[in-house]
């Protein structure tokens, strides 16, 4: 990577505030600035490090208004955190232009199986009965992929990724290693104190642009498709359940736990480890905090707690809480 900053604000349609010339062969983090670094400044809690970084250039909101002399080139944008985002990622591709594209002789691949174009599959890849893998997949060693799987174009699975037979992953996305695609759904039935197995005869299928993180499982319908709608971006460590629904453009952090056949909705945020109990239905842009346990069906809005209740609601739960102790004491004084 060499570029000057003059270039990188073109890209970015960008106002510079410095030396246009200045040459940027790295990126790097404000408070780590080095020569031919690029940074950003986004969060304000990180402003003082503008005036003192090593960085040649930084990325700042067109807004920011410097109370002294800053050591760096500045590149004026509507939004520093989004153009800088747009950077890595126009960074990533023109790495990827230069990707290897192979099949390694050390994967094993059905004969009925069906393999785009510019594909690379690495070393012991196991690629099942009639599966069909898009133009510009990337298949990283050991990933499994079960009878009749069907990848889309210029997707990625990283290394360990086990998808099951008959599940369909579609154009431009990104599965972490680990994650695991179409496992069988918690489906048992009571019988004179055992458990019967409720055989999970479904399919798990993901749209295009879905981001699945490390260690994250997607049951298979017991009948039907567990659905993951196009842009939803998952985190690490999440159990999304058999039946499932989960709308376009939602995201979800780290330990999200969601039940089987609960319906999220489009453009939802789910904070690290909420749960969602099974059966319910979370309506679109509903924001659900930090380890929020979801009980019923939510209309549109904001919550937070356990069980979950609007945040306006919570907030003063969360005031009297902390004033029991001392109604606690004049209660005893009063008894006394």
């Amino acid at each position: 990577m060499k570029y000057t900053v003059s270039q990188i604000a073109e890209l970015l349609a960008a106002e510079v505030v410095g030396d246009p010339q200045g040459v940027i062969t790295t990126v790097c983090k404000i408070e780590e600035g080095l020569p031919g670094g690029l940074t950003f400044l986004a969060n304000p809690k990180y402003t003082h490090y503008i005036y003192d970084t090593k960085a040649t250039a930084a990325i700042v909101n067109k807004d920011f208004a410097p109370e002294h002399d800053v050591p760096c080139t500045l590149i004026k944008v509507e939004n520093s955190y989004l153009a800088f985002a747009k950077l890595l990622n126009f960074y990533q591709e023109t790495v990827m232009m230069h990707a290897k594209v192979c099949i390694s002789d050390k994967a094993c691949i059905a004969e009925s199986a069906k393999i785009g174009e510019n594909v690379y599959i690495g070393e012991f890849v196991s690629i099942g009965e009639n599966v069909v893998i898009g133009n510009g997949a990337r298949i990283y060693p050991q990933v499994c992929l079960g009878d009749n799987v069907k990848v889309g174009d210029r997707t990625t699975l990283n290394s360990g990724v086990k998808v099951y037979a008959d599940c369909v992953i579609g154009n431009d996305c990104i599965l972490h290693a680990g994650a695991v695609i179409g496992a069988d759904g918690f489906g048992f039935a009571a019988q004179d104190g055992q458990y019967l197995k409720i055989p999970q005869i479904g399919n798990v299928v993901i749209g295009n642009n879905v981001e699945i993180g490390a260690n994250t499982c997607i049951d298979r319908a017991t009948m039907g498709s567990t659905k993951i709608e196009d842009d939803v971006k998952i985190d690490n460590l999440v159990q999304i359940a058999h039946n499932v629904t989960v709308g376009e453009g939602t995201g979800m952090a780290a330990q999200v736990g969601i039940a089987g056949s609960a319906r999220i909705g489009k453009h939802c945020i789910l904070a690290g480890q909420a749960g969602v109990a099974g059966h319910i239905t979370v309506e679109d842009g509903t924001i659900v905090g930090a380890q929020a346990g979801v009980s019923h069906s939510l209309k549109r809005g904001m919550y937070l707690g356990n069980p979950a209740i609007p945040l306006s609601e919570e907030k003063r739960l969360i005031v009297y809480r902390r004033k029991l102790p001392d109604l606690f004491q004049q209660v005893k004084d009063l008894q006394k």
